[in-house]
Formats: C-alpha cells, structure tokens, sequence
C-alpha cells in the first residue's frame, strides 16, 4: 500500500508534533508518525521554562484548560552531595505539567490543525530519490505501508530509525541512563530542585494535580548492580545524597508512571541535518540540567516549519531549504548548548562541594548560571 503527503514529521514527541501542527496549519496535507501509542509517560524533566510556554501559546496550545492545573515555579534549588545548597530565581515563570498531558494537549491541537497521526508505526527505511522526494516504508503490524512525501522531518528522539546513518561524532562518550517516576506526598513549593549525587543528579519538580516530578540522569556505571526498577534506581543514587534521600521517603511512586531511557549520550555539537532536517533531541540531546530541553524542541520546530513550508511553497529550493535550517539552527542553538556543557562539567567537577560558599561571596552569580542556559527570547509574536 501506498500514501501520499506533502510533509512526513517521524516522531510525536513535544517537537515533532508541534512541528506537523504548524504545516498543518500552513495547509500542508501532514502526515505524523510515531512507533508508540498516545498519549503516555515518558522520560523528562516535565519543567517548562517562560520560553516554552510562550512558544506554545503562539502555536494556540494553552495549558489552563479542563481543569488540568500546571504547577507553577519561581526558583531553583540546587542541593550538592555534602549537604550545602545554592538557590537562585528563575528568569520568569516556569511551569511543570506531565508530558502525558502535554503530549495530549498537543496531538489534539495537531489533529484539529488537520495533521493526521499514525501511531505503531515502526520506519525501516527511508530513501531520498534523484528529484528531492522521499520514500518512507513502515511497518504498521502485519501491514507494510510505504509513504510518498515532498519533506521528511526527523523528530525521533536519540533513537534513529533503521538503516538512518548516525553522526556518532556529534554525540560524547559518556554513556548515561535516564529514569523518570512520579511520586505522590512530596510536598515543593514553587521550585524546582535539583540534587547532585554520584554519577549525576536527580530532579524534583511540580506537576498537575499535587504530583511531583522525579527524573534523573545518571551515567550507566553508576547504576549498574542498582536494581532493575525505577524506584530502586533513584533509591541506590540518593545514598550519596542524604538529604535527596529524607526527600523521596516522603512520598511514594505513583504506578505506572515509571519509564527509562538508555543509551543516551549528550550532543557535542547540533546535527541539523542528514537527508533531510532534524528537530529536538533528533537535533541536539541538551544537559537536562539544563532545563530548556522543550524550550529547545519547540523552538527547532518552529525554525523547521517555516523553512519547509518556504520549500513546500516553491519560495525556495532543496539547497537553500537545507543550507537556510542548518545555519539558523547552528545560529540559534550552538552557543547555548557550549553554555550547557560547561556547566553541565562544572556541575561534575570534583570541586562542587565548593560552589555554595563561592555563590555567598559573589551575589548574583547563581541568578547567572541559570540565566546562561536559557534560550535568547523568541520573539515569536513578531513572526
């Protein structure tokens, strides 16, 4: 069986599906495809930075709707393994909401816009043809479906599909594991904590309904012999971290909200492009430490769908569509994540036990360190 598009989007995460619904929207017949069904939980720090939530609302995706209540966040607690602490302001607003709510929020603006959504779809291959137009062949159960399209946008995470070439030189060496559970009778204010312990850190945010956020990453030698559940993990990682520990005994781990990823290796530069454009963690894995991870998922999809829909339109050829997205999401996107990584290295230095009385002796230096990691403003009502 063949179909027809303008535009396949590989991928229905936070990127991808923003990305289908503004082509959509610009009344491009769009075509989104993912591996797994929806909506579910999923591995992420669920921390929106102001950058977010303007992005989303400039794509018509408004969170206080049915009653679903984000939780809201004004500062960042960051707690070192010997027990000192740093806090600092955050540059706004930030909200927590799960991605099982936000991706849902998300597929119904999508599907609204006109975008349709095929989910158990497993791509085993795509092929660039001699005119720039693409050819998708998937597996959806016992069927094979092959996909016609114009443009093809690579939004699936750090797990390619089959026979797509990887720039392992764009990815570091250090292997990482990512865990994620929600916990219930944790009580945060309006922060987000983070909490530094062998082999990496773990983070405590707010969500919906009175639930907390706990993600982690940590480097695979560090959790290996730790147990094979979620909650055995992030329990083996607060024995370094006394008061991570007192934390999690407060409440208990909500049921099947737990969900991991492994391998990830974070991005020493962007990879923008293949065959065809890359958005989100296809584009670039940021330090979660960071915190901008959906910042930087939006904001790539937006930057792609209008260099797609000037391709789709005839505004411009194959090269340009390709050399235009490359050098904007360098331009935007390679100095926050050089930013990122010296932080993220700094965060792993030995010399941690330290940062909190450096931060007493300069005043304002922790606002910095978390204003260095954001994206520059959008300005997307100007667009």
């Amino acid at each position: 069986m063949s179909k027809q598009a303008d535009v396949m989007v590989i991928g229905a995460g936070v990127a991808g599906t923003s990305c289908a619904l503004q082509l959509a929207k610009q009344g491009h017949r769009t075509i989104l495809l993912d591996r797994q069904s929806f909506p579910r939980h999923k591995t992420c720090g669920e921390f929106m930075s102001p950058e977010t939530r303007e992005m989303l609302e400039y794509l018509g995706v408004h969170l206080q709707v049915q009653d679903l209540n984000p939780a809201a966040m004004d500062h960042a607690s960051i707690v070192m393994p010997h027990g000192g602490a740093i806090t600092a302001p955050l540059p706004g607003k930030a909200t927590g909401i799960s991605r099982y709510e936000l991706d849902r929020l998300l597929h119904e603006n999508a599907v609204s816009a006109g975008a349709e959504i095929v989910t158990g779809s497993t791509v085993t291959e795509i092929r660039k043809r001699d005119d720039h137009r693409y050819e998708v062949e998937t597996r959806q159960g016992n069927e094979q479906i092959r996909y016609e399209a114009r443009a093809v946008i690579g939004a699936y995470g750090t797990k390619k599909p089959r026979g797509v070439a990887s720039a392992e030189t764009c990815r570091d060496d250090t292997v990482y594991v990512g865990v994620k559970s929600h916990y219930s009778g944790i009580a945060v204010p309006s922060r987000v904590e983070l909490y530094f312990c062998e082999g990496g850190y773990v983070g405590i945010s707010p969500i919906e309904n009175g639930k907390v956020n706990v993600a982690a990453l940590l480097t695979l030698s560090s959790v290996q012999g730790s147990g094979k559940s979620v909650p055995e993990i992030l329990k083996a990682a607060s024995r370094s971290n006394n008061t991570l520990t007192e934390r999690l005994a407060e409440g208990e781990p909500v049921p099947e909200t737990q969900v991991s990823i492994a391998p990830l290796r974070l991005s020493d530069r962007p990879e923008p492009w293949s065959q065809y454009p890359h958005i989100g963690d296809a584009l670039l894995m940021l330090p979660p430490l960071c915190g901008d991870g959906m910042s930087v998922a939006l904001r790539s999809s937006l930057l792609c769908s209008g260099w797609t829909d000037k391709y789709l339109n005839g505004e411009i050829n194959f090269a340009q569509w390709q050399n235009q997205y490359t050098h904007e999401a360098h331009r935007t996107f390679a100095q926050l994540l050089r930013r990122a990584r010296r932080i993220q290295n700094l965060a792993f230095a030995k010399s941690n036990r330290f940062y909190p009385g450096i931060v007493r002796m300069v005043p304002g230096l922790a606002s910095y360190i978390v204003k260095a990691t954001r994206l520059s403003e959008s300005g997307m009502g100007n667009r």
